[in-house]
C-alpha cells in the first residue's frame, strides 16, 4: 500500500480509469463477437445492423482511447471482410 498523498489519490484514479475502460472494452468486444455470429448465421440484413453497431462500439472504444485507432480500424475493416464475403 502506498503511504505518498499523491501515490493515493493516483490509485484511486486508476482503479476508477479500469473500470471505465473495461465497460468499453467489453462492449466492443461483445459486439463484434455478436457481428460475427451473425455473418456467421447466413443472414444478410441481420449481419449488417450487427456489424453497424460493432463498428459503433470499435469508434466508441477507440475515441475514449480504451484500444488504438489503428485497432479499431483493424477490427472494423476484418469486420467489413466478412459482411462482404456473405454478399
Amino acid at each position: 500500500m502506498a503511504n505518498i498523498k499523491s501515490q493515493i489519490k493516483r490509485n484511486r484514479q486508476n482503479e476508477k480509469r479500469r473500470v471505465n475502460n473495461r465497460v468499453y472494452r467489453g462492449k466492443a468486444r461483445t459486439m463484434v463477437a455478436k457481428a460475427l455470429s451473425a455473418v456467421d448465421s447466413g443472414d444478410e440484413k441481420l449481419s449488417a445492423e450487427a456489424v453497424r453497431v460493432a463498428i459503433s462500439a470499435l469508434d466508441k472504444a477507440a475515441e475514449k482511447g480504451v484500444i488504438h485507432k489503428n485497432n479499431a480500424a483493424r477490427r472494423k475493416s476484418r469486420l467489413m471482410k466478412h459482411l462482404a464475403a456473405l454478399a
